[in-house]
């Protein structure tokens, strides 16, 4: 990894001093307090369950039919099923990124470069594979494959049997980077992800080559760090469509075929996006959720009142949009609106990692370890 890389705390890394007014840690004053909702919508707790913290990584769970599949730091992955654990694995090894799963698979990632695939019925370790390089992102697995991305940015298609490399995809990054823990997501043949500099790349997951690029933002500025402008969270899709979402620099959708621009609209976010047919998601640096219109970025609505709070990324939940905080709040707002219809606290920690859909609930993971899913009664 570069000796010049940037690390940020917003979409699931951590920053450096020179930039800590972008910390959702900072010592510099405590969340704004909530406000009392009128009439709040009543979320349920569906099940809880416990991992380890996740220390200075981000780890999210991997969902797939009922199960649920989670790790922390100390390595120890386990399967829950309705809140019972059905296994637990330990890997004897520190694990800085994961969890992925196809229900078939699961995959996690070390600081060692290390990666490490099991059996998703029984907990069994498969097979373990180095990369030579620290992974902090959830691998994805898909179609008989794994694909790795690791903190260089480097992509590595696995071959889900046996963890053989089947290809490496590679390409320059600016000097000054962020560093996440952003992965890849995988459609189709299509590998996409997000790169430093406002890159969007589609991948051929049949041999790693290049099939399109897309331009996210254009780095601007008089010095590098005003320049930085990447791509540090999850992009989202339709059958036609991928969008994506970058730190001083813009929301950009394009067509999925060939990568063509559909439109962009100027926006700063390090946390995420998601969407439905008719509207995409943002929440952006400055703790305001957005609705844009899909079909051409204009604005539909904005919420701003949890400003403060480092809301991150936000997820569909039926008819409402969920977004977690840094006291360990869940924030449901109306999809059609924007307004605030909910609150449900999971624990007292941040939520980094990105909430996981699961059916018409959510599974959210803290980062002291607590599993929770939630849904809206």
């Amino acid at each position: 990894m570069r000796a010049h890389t940037l690390a940020l705390s917003l979409a699931g890394a951590f920053v450096l001093s020179a930039c800590s007014s972008l910390n959702p840690f900072s010592s510099e004053g405590k969340p704004p307090a909530l406000k009392p909702l009128a009439s709040p919508v009543k979320m349920n707790e569906g099940w809880r369950a416990r991992v380890d913290d996740a220390g200075v990584f981000v780890f999210q769970p991997a969902i797939s039919g009922g199960a649920v599949f989670a790790t922390g730091k100390d390595g120890e992955v386990t399967r829950i099923e309705s809140g019972r654990t059905v296994w637990k694995t330990p890997l004897k090894t520190r694990v800085s990124g994961g969890v992925g799963s196809d229900g078939n698979l699961v995959a996690v990632g070390t600081p060692k470069g290390e990666v490490i695939a099991l059996d998703a019925e029984t907990g069994q370790v498969k097979w373990r594979v180095f990369i030579n390089a620290e992974v902090l992102a959830a691998p994805a697995v898909s179609g008989g494959m794994v694909v790795v991305r690791s903190a260089d940015s480097r992509l590595f298609g696995l071959d889900a049997s046996d963890g053989k490399r089947r290809w490496t995809y590679q390409r320059a990054t600016p000097a000054l980077a962020l560093r996440n823990a952003a992965g890849v997501v995988m459609e189709g043949n299509f590998i996409i992800a997000g790169y430093p500099g406002g890159k969007l790349v589609a991948v051929n997951g049949t041999n790693g080559s290049l099939a399109w690029e897309g331009t996210v933002a254009v780095p601007r500025g008089a010095t590098e760090l005003e320049r930085v402008a990447d791509i540090t969270s999850l992009p989202v899709m339709t059958p036609r469509a991928t969008c994506a979402v970058a730190y001083q620099g813009r929301v950009a959708c394009f067509d999925m075929s060939n990568g063509t621009t559909l439109w962009t609209r100027d926006l700063s976010s390090s946390r995420g996006l998601d969407l439905d047919d008719r509207n995409v998601f943002v929440t952006d640096e400055k703790g305001a959720v957005h609705a844009l219109d899909l079909a051409n970025g204009a604005s539909v609505w904005k919420q701003d009142q949890l400003a403060g709070r480092s809301p991150g990324r936000p997820r569909i939940m039926g008819e409402y949009v969920a977004v977690g905080d840094v006291e360990g709040y869940v924030h449901l707002l109306r999809k059609d609106d924007g307004s605030l219809a909910g609150r449900h606290r999971v624990d007292s920690s941040p939520i980094l990692a990105d909430p996981q859909k699961a059916g018409g609930d959510i599974v959210i993971q803290t980062r002291n370890g607590s599993l929770q899913a939630i849904g809206v009664q």
